[in-house]
């Protein structure tokens, strides 16, 4: 049954709220993909804070438009694409297709955006290879704990040695 243009408004300010939140978000092709591996990837977004929405390209495009963006056009995408909105990450939805595209190689991504900026599969893939931020924040905290954790243990080493040498003249003047 064909939506009501009251239906498509609602649709697309919906869109249009979703594009506002979201830091970036992927279009996948889903055509092949079994409903129960839809069912689960959408759990998989859930637990990811991640939303997966099926939209016609068109309502798409009207949203993209009502907010400027240029980059993208879902019309020249082929067959039909599912968009996943990232709200707390910039690479995690691109790491979520990409995990689960492995195992169910019907479902790849077509592009995405990233700060209103399109990215094409080979740049979405790339992406997804980066660490998350967390993994680079304990990364960079790990490289500012080293080297205060070297001198910790350079300092202590010193007081091993020094400790060595007093129980060894102790030991030796207990001997005479």
């Amino acid at each position: 049954m064909a939506k009501t243009k009251q239906q498509k408004e609602l649709t697309i300010s919906d869109l249009v709220e979703k594009i506002k939140k979201s830091k970036s978000l992927v279009f996948i092709n889903f055509e092949k993909l079994k409903v129960k591996d839809i069912e689960v990837f959408r759990k998989k977004c859930r637990l990811e804070n991640l939303d997966y929405l099926v939209a016609k390209k068109t309502l798409l495009k009207l949203a993209f438009s009502k907010l400027g963006v240029t980059s993208a056009d879902p019309k020249s995408m082929e067959k039909g694409i599912a968009t996943v909105f990232g709200y707390e990450d910039e690479i995690s939805p691109a790491k979520i297709v990409q995990t689960f595209a492995k195992d169910h190689e019907s479902m790849y991504s077509v592009g995405g955006l990233i700060n209103g900026v399109y990215f094409d599969h080979e740049r979405i893939v790339a992406l997804a290879k980066l660490p998350s931020k967390l993994e680079l924040l304990a990364k960079v905290v790990g490289s500012i704990q080293a080297p205060v954790s070297g001198l910790v243990n350079v300092l202590a080493g010193n007081l091993r040695g020094l400790v060595y040498v007093l129980n060894s003249i102790q030991k030796s003047k207990n001997n005479n």
